[in-house]
């Protein structure tokens, strides 16, 4: 039997270290300078411009999911 070891991490921590690989300490979107971003489970979407930023090591999966409870996505 495998067992799967997932690191939970808090909400606070895991938005201030995505506003700070997005670079709104330094003003907000990359592409643009918006401080209209929004953090998803695994980028960093600028309301904007509409660019995104991927955030390092975060699951691909929760972010499915995220898109698919929001209706950002339809189900196939």
């Amino acid at each position: 039997m495998r067992v799967k070891i997932v690191r939970l991490v808090p909400r606070r921590l895991l938005e201030r270290v995505t506003r700070a690989q997005a670079g709104q300490g330094a003003g907000g979107c990359v592409k643009c300078g918006s401080l209209f971003l929004e953090i998803e489970p695994a980028f960093v979407h600028c309301r904007y411009c509409g660019s995104l930023s991927r955030i390092r090591g975060a699951s691909l999966l929760a972010q499915e999911e995220y898109e698919m409870r929001s209706g950002l996505r339809l189900a196939s």
